[in-house]
């Protein structure tokens, strides 16, 4: 009798631990060994970085809401960090993957991600930040669903389709960063990886024989939705596909007004969801280009990636020329117009019930402007140098959020200058001081001769404006107040200016950088630092127990056990189920 009442108690407590389980939002979690394998993928055997010996790396596939648990084990022979760019890291830049906030994950070390993708929705991608490392792989793209009580703004896709573009060299990345510390300049790259594949075999001249490429299968008379990536290092892309129109349906956790276009351009960390629909009568199998932009195209024709779409019913392999990219050799405002084109459904729900456009920037006041300059490497203090406003970022030894954590001084300095410094470049570490619930204007002004873009963590930013020439204040009469596009990630034109407002609404340390990886490795960012001057949880997390230790902070790190690492997270989770235990087995014994 007491057996049974027992049981009968525990089964009450596992229903109601249950049920506290399905009342919290969901976990998904992820194993992520991080490694080098050899692969050709241009024809040519070099040093790739692998996830669990897959080039590219698994998608990481979760909901609104979901926390999302990633164990990384390292592998390499240097550090390591995984950077999740555009999800959010709401109250948590602990989690955010960049030296600023994060010390490297060493060699033959564990460390476990934890994080929430609160209130996002959308096409992201995550890849290694350190050592130039992401010119060698390491990266995989990160969807976020809508919850199943959102609609999503058009008819839900047959399928769903992950596309990575970007260019890529045969040289090792550790080769591209010696040559980058020796001051000198990449070079054009040696072609274009499809979803990690070379490009098939459309002209014998440009493409040698035996290289393996992507081939992306489909049915006639279906929708669906292609997830396009630039993952690649520096070359901003155009992206077709043959005889068939791409709506544009989202970007970067924003819907967009929809609309068709032949090709568009993405740029360098950008990411895009299009709508294809197989309506062609499949005579032979499709070109899907990714070719080079804003640059000699006349010379750079190998800077090419080709896969093929083919129809379960196609008649023949893909033959003759390419799609033409764009005809505006001598027509600079064809792809800030396109650009400009990319507009925010204002009706359509997000990661919430309530519209988009409820959100009225355009009626809300600049607390603090920014205008952050570049200028074509500079030379300082002997070496070949990036710059923002005339500051060449310093990485310190500490990251800026455990600095703060532990009150150390003269890590960083809080004095990055609203307007660029008019004497010589230095080299600093200098950080934005943001202020909590601001409305921060941005206005990034490229005054290199090559495309840049720029991305910023923690935050979706609006793209109010874009124009060549010198930024003024008259040019905000410019500015698109109504339906500018939310994203974290911009183009900046060559000569040209892009003015973002931002409203600083997460609490952090916040990278604000150049997605043009050889830049970005020599200075070209800087961190926005986000605080509540009321310390509260309600605001930002507190440290995690797994934080890495570094710099000053060297002596707080223990040694790592790699096996209880490898499941501390599992210990976390089943804490409340031991307690379940705990407690039935007193009721146990209690009834004896």
């Amino acid at each position: 009798m007491a057996l049974s009442k027992f049981w009968g108690l525990f089964l009450i407590h596992i229903a109601l631990f249950s049920s506290l389980c399905l009342a919290e939002d969901p976990f998904v979690t992820y194993d992520f060994e991080v490694s080098y394998v050899t692969a050709s993928p241009l024809g040519v055997p070099q040093q790739v970085i692998a996830i669990n010996n897959k080039f590219p790396g698994p998608t990481i596939n979760a909901t609104t809401n979901y926390n999302v648990v990633v164990n990384v084990r390292n592998k390499l022979d240097e550090s390591l960090l995984m950077h999740w760019s555009g999800i959010q890291q709401r109250r948590s830049s602990w989690q955010d993957g960049l030296l600023g906030t994060n010390c490297p994950i060493p060699p033959k070390w564990n460390w476990t991600y934890q994080f929430q993708v609160k209130d996002q929705i959308g096409s992201f991608f995550y890849f290694p930040s350190l050592h130039f490392q992401r010119a060698a792989g390491g990266f995989g793209s990160f969807i976020i669903n809508n919850r199943a009580i959102i609609p999503i703004p058009f008819d839900t896709p047959d399928e769903d389709i992950t596309i990575l573009i970007g260019d890529w060299y045969t040289r090792n990345h550790t080769a591209l960063r010696k040559a980058l510390d020796a001051g000198q300049a990449l070079g054009m790259p040696d072609g274009v990886l499809i979803n990690g594949k070379g490009p098939y075999r459309y002209n014998d001249t440009l493409v040698p024989d035996g290289i393996d490429y992507e081939t992306i299968n489909v049915h006639p008379g279906r929708t669906y939705r292609l997830r396009v990536y630039n993952v690649g290092i520096s070359t901003s892309l155009n992206f077709r596909i043959q005889s068939h129109n791409l709506l544009l349906a989202e970007t970067e956790g924003s819907y967009t007004v929809q609309q068709n276009y032949t090709s568009l351009d993405i740029h360098v960390g950008q990411s895009y969801s299009f709508l294809l629909t197989t309506d062609q009568n499949a005579s032979t199998d499709y070109y899907i280009v990714a070719s080079a932009r804003f640059v000699n195209e006349s010379q750079w024709k190998q800077v090419t990636g080709v896969a093929i779409l083919r129809y379960s019913n196609s008649k023949g392999k893909a033959a003759g020329p390419l799609p033409d990219p764009p005809q505006d050799e001598y027509d600079k405002t064809f792809s800030m117009n396109q650009a400009r084109s990319i507009r925010w459904n204002v009706s359509a729900s997000g990661a919430r019930p309530n519209p988009q456009g409820s959100f009225r920037y355009g009626s809300i006041n600049v607390t603090e402007i920014y205008v952050l300059r570049n200028k074509p490497p500079e030379t300082i203090e002997g070496k070949k140098r990036a710059t923002l406003s005339g500051i060449s970022f310093v990485n310190p030894a500490t990251p800026i959020r455990l600095a703060d954590q532990f009150k150390l001084k003269g890590v960083y300095k809080l004095d990055f200058p609203t307007k660029p410094l008019t004497g010589p470049p230095k080299m600093e570490t200098s950080v934005i001081n943001g202020t909590f619930r601001g409305f921060m204007e941005v206005i990034l002004q490229n005054n290199d001769t090559k495309m840049h873009t720029y991305h910023m963590s923690g935050y979706a930013f609006f793209v109010v404006g874009m124009d060549y020439g010198e930024w003024s204040e008259n040019s905000r009469g410019t500015y698109n107040k109504w339906d500018g596009i939310a994203r974290s990630t911009t183009q900046v034109y060559p000569g040209a200016w892009t003015a973002i407002l931002i409203s600083l609404d997460n609490v952090g340390v916040w990278n604000i950088r150049t997605e043009n990886l050889d830049s970005w490795y020599l200075g070209q960012e800087t961190y926005v630092r986000v605080v509540n001057p009321e310390a509260t949880n309600k605001t930002e997390l507190p440290m995690p127990d797994n934080a890495l230790f570094c710099g000053a902070l060297s002596k707080l790190q223990k040694p790592q056990d790699v096996s209880s690492s490898a499941t501390s997270i599992i210990v976390g989770r089943s804490k409340s189920f031991f307690v379940v235990l705990i407690i039935a087995s007193a009721l146990f014994l209690g009834s004896r």
